[in-house]
């Protein structure tokens, strides 16, 4: 872990003065994130990452990005099964095209900046003090606590929700355009999946409820991804489209099913086998 001089390395420290944990800076940076989580859900912290480290985040993305699975999936906004048990007008009976990639954790170098500020203890309780939480918690599992999401042009990340309830994410590559980040917040709560309302925004008939994000590398996006629907629009032109997820929770011990390991990263590892008769979840949502 890296401590709080590794971070005043990595963070704008005077713009979001992290490390002064009863400062006025700190808790007005805190108030502002938790009123916009509040109200939509969702909330970015503008140049969080200090200016000169911006071509080190794209680099170290590009370094890593060709150990990305690529695999176009069928898959739901659920990453469900296709064939689940479901009523025909069920939203998770309508498949998408899932044509984004992701580098898993173990092939993130512990030396790069994304993994230094994912482990970070004082970064990690700005976090939780910004979604109020007691607790934070790394997400277990292996691959998916941290991930490289890449996007090629001509490819899109469809509609779907979250496993773990908070994401922490960073844009590191901007595309030529496209790859717009649209989300729904607050589309489905704890108890109720409100699958009309979904099923509206996946028939394109659900405008109302969308709304786009510009994010630029550097940005910190903090977001309750478990209960607002979203997604990353097609990406065009040249380059590709890189961001950073960061996976918390609240719980210990969460880790994702196989079916949707296997979704993301091509493979599976003896945690997620042995987490699946005993998965931690903390509601009834489907996945």
């Amino acid at each position: 872990m890296t401590g709080t001089r590794g971070l005043d390395e990595i963070v704008d420290i005077a713009r979001y003065p992290l490390t002064d944990l009863g400062g006025p800076g700190r808790q007005a940076a805190v108030a502002a994130a938790r009123a916009e989580l509040a109200e939509d859900g969702c909330t970015v912290l503008r140049e969080f990452i200090r200016p000169e480290l911006w071509e080190t985040l794209r680099v170290e993305g590009e370094r890593i990005a060709p150990h990305a699975h690529y695999k176009v999936e069928r898959v739901n906004a659920y990453n469900i099964p296709l064939d689940a048990d479901l009523p025909a007008d069920h939203p998770a009976r309508i498949v998408l095209d899932r044509g984004n990639a992701f580098v898993a954790r173990d092939r993130i170098p512990a030396d790069a900046l994304i993994q230094r500020l994912y482990t970070d203890p004082v970064f990690q309780r700005f976090v939780a003090d910004c979604f109020e939480l007691d607790e934070l918690h790394e997400f277990a599992d292996p691959l998916a606590g941290l991930c490289l999401n890449v996007v090629e042009p001509g490819m899109s990340h469809p509609w779907h929700f979250d496993t773990n309830e908070f994401t922490v994410s960073m844009l590191t590559r901007r595309p030529e355009s496209g790859g717009v980040f649209e989300y729904c917040p607050n589309i489905r709560d704890p108890h109720a999946e409100h699958l009309d309302d979904v099923r509206a925004v996946l028939t394109s008939d659900g405008e109302r409820f969308i709304r786009a994000l510009e994010l630029r590398p550097g940005d910190l996006q903090l977001f309750k991804g478990r209960f607002s629907l979203h997604r990353v629009t097609e990406v065009a032109g040249a380059g590709q489209r890189h961001s950073a997820i960061f996976a918390y929770t609240d719980r210990p011990g969460v880790i994702g099913t196989v079916e949707r390991t296997r979704q993301l990263f091509g493979r599976v590892l003896p945690d997620h086998v042995a987490a699946a008769a005993d998965a931690v979840r903390g509601d009834r949502l489907l996945d």
